[in-house]
C-alpha cells in the first residue's frame, strides 16, 4: 500500500498552536524546508510501494526529511528520535503542523525504510540536494564542471576481530541457535570456552606467544565438536539444515582462515561482508568496513565544497580502477538534477593544484609550456587525492546550503554508502 502523503491543510486547532505561529519562519530549517521539492521526493520513493492491502507506510516527507536531519547534524537513529520530540523546527521540518509530544514513529522504521529504498532509490536525496544550492544560490552550475574523486573507508560497528574472539564467538551462535532450536548437544563448552578465550588474551598479552597458542588451540578444537555434534543431529532434517546452513558455514571459514591468509576473509560473523582496508594512515594503518568513492567539487561555492556523488565500492578494489566508474556515474547524477537545465560546461575529473603561500611569486612561463601544461591537465585520467585530503573532509547534507548563511557549520560525519551531497572545512 502506498503512503499517506502529508499536504499543507492550513486547519486550526481550539486547543493547540499551529507549528507556523510559534516559530520563527526565517529559521534555516523552516526557509530549507519551503525549498525542497518534497513532490519529487514521494514520486521517486513511492515508486517502491504497490497497490496492494496493508496498512500503509509512514509519509515520504516525515522519513526523508528524518534522513536528511540524521546526516546533517550527525545524530544516531536514537539521538535524533530524541531531538524530534523536543524540537519544533526539526517537527515542522518533516511536515507536521501541530507540536507533537511523543513519536509519531518507532526507530526501527528508520532502518527499514533505509532497507527499502536501497541505494539506488536514495541518489533522489542527492539529486534534490544539488537542484536545492542553484535556487538557494549556495553554488553555481559553472561549480559542477570540474570535480575530485577520492576513495575512504566507511568503517563498519564491529569488535577488532582476533582468532580467539571469532572462535568464541561462532561456537557461542552455535549453541545458542541450537538450543532455541532444540537440538540437544554433547557439550555446549560455554564455561570451559570462556576460559580458554581469558587465558590465550592474558598469555598474549604477556608475549608468552607458546601458551596463548595452546589456548587457541582448544578454541579451535571446541567450535569443530560443536559443528561436527551439530552436522550429526541435523543430518537428514531439511527444517533444522535450513536454519543452520548459514552459521555453520561462516564457523567452517573462521575454523579454516589462517592468519596471513591472502583474499576473503571473515572479520565478523553479524556483518560478514566487512574488508580489511589498508589505507597507509600512520594513526590508523587498517580499518574494517566497505570502501567508499566520493567525487567533490574543486571550486569552493558560497555554500561551500560539495559532493556531487557518493557510492559503496565493495570487493577492495585498486582506487585507479573504480575511478572511471565514479566518474561517470557522477555525470549522470548531476545530469539527471534540476540544474542540467541551465548552461555549463562537461564535468571533468582533474586534481587540484597544490596551494601555495601568497608572499612567494610563481615562477614565469612561456605561452608555449602553459599550452603544454593545460593539454596534459586536460587528457590527464581522472586521479584521486591523497587520503590526507579525505580525512579533513566533513561531510554534510548539501540539502542545508541554505543553513551557511545563518549558521555556523557543524561537524558532522561522512554519510553511509547512501548519497548526500556535502561541503567539506577544506
Amino acid at each position: 500500500m502506498r503512503p499517506r502523503e502529508r499536504r499543507e491543510s492550513g486547519k486550526q486547532d481550539l486547543f493547540r498552536s499551529r507549528l507556523d505561529q510559534i516559530i520563527d519562519m526565517n529559521h534555516a530549517l523552516v526557509k530549507l524546508a519551503r525549498t525542497i521539492d518534497w513532490r519529487f521526493l514521494e514520486e521517486k520513493f513511492g515508486a517502491v510501494y504497490t497497490d496492494k492491502p496493508g496498512q500503509p507506510p509512514l509519509p515520504t516527507r516525515l522519513m526523508a526529511g528524518l534522513a536528511i536531519l540524521k546526516h546533517t547534524y550527525d545524530l544516531s537513529d536514537e539521538a535524533l528520535c530524541d531531538r524530534w520530540v523536543e524540537n519544533p523546527y526539526f517537527q515542522y521540518f518533516c511536515g507536521e503542523e501541530f507540536f507533537q509530544h511523543a513519536l509519531v514513529f518507532d526507530r526501527s522504521s528508520l532502518t527499514r525504510w533505509r532497507q527499502r529504498m536501497g541505494e539506488e532509490k536514495l541518489q533522489a536525496l542527492l539529486q534534490e540536494s544539488l537542484a536545492v544550492a542553484p535556487r538557494t544560490e549556495a553554488m553555481k552550475p559553472s561549480d559542477l564542471a570540474r570535480v575530485v574523486i577520492d576513495t575512504t573507508v566507511q568503517p563498519k560497528a564491529v569488535m577488532f576481530p582476533t582468532d580467539a574472539k571469532l572462535l568464541n564467538r561462532a561456537r557461542e551462535r552455535l549453541v545458542r541457535l541450537a538450543k532455541k532450536l532444540g537440538v540437544s548437544l554433547r557439550q555446549s563448552y560455554r564455561r570451559v570456552g570462556k576460559l580458554a578465550l581469558i587465558t590465550h588474551q592474558r598469555y598474549a598479552h604477556a608475549h608468552q606467544f607458546k601458551r596463548a597458542n595452546r589456548s587457541l588451540r582448544k578454541l579451535k578444537t571446541y567450535l569443530g565438536r560443536i559443528v561436527r555434534n551439530i552436522e550429526r543431529h541435523i543430518a537428514g532434517n531439511e527444517v533444522l539444515r535450513e536454519a543452520f546452513v548459514r552459521p555453520l558455514y561462516l564457523a567452517r571459514r573462521v575454523l579454516e582462515q589462517e592468519r596471513r591468509q591472502r583474499g576473503r576473509k571473515v572479520y565478523s560473523l553479524h556483518a560478514p561482508e566487512v574488508e580489511c582496508i589498508g589505507k597507509g594512515k600512520a594513526h590508523r594503518p587498517y580499518e574494517f568496513g566497505v570502501k567508499v568513492s566520493v567525487a567533490t567539487t574543486v571550486r569552493h561555492s558560497a555554500g561551500g565544497q560539495f559532493v556531487t556523488h557518493a557510492a559503496a565500492l565493495p570487493g577492495n578494489s585498486y582506487d585507479e580502477t573504480r575511478s572511471a566508474p565514479s566518474f561517470h556515474r557522477c555525470k549522470r547524477s548531476s545530469a539527471t538534477s534540476s540544474i542540467a537545465a541551465s548552461p555549463m560546461p562537461a564535468i571533468a575529473a582533474t586534481t587540484p593544484r597544490p596551494i601555495t603561500s601568497s608572499r612567494s611569486t610563481p615562477p614565469a612561463r612561456s605561452g608555449a609550456s602553459r599550452r603544454r601544461s593545460s593539454v596534459s591537465s586536460n587528457d590527464a585520467p581522472p586521479s584521486s587525492r591523497s587520503s590526507a585530503t579525505s580525512r579533513n573532509t566533513t561531510a554534510c547534507a548539501a540539502i542545508t546550503s541554505p543553513m551557511q548563511a545563518a549558521t555556523p557549520s557543524m561537524p558532522c560525519s561522512p554519510p553511509p554508502a547512501t548519497t548526500f551531497a556535502a561541503y567539506s572545512r577544506g
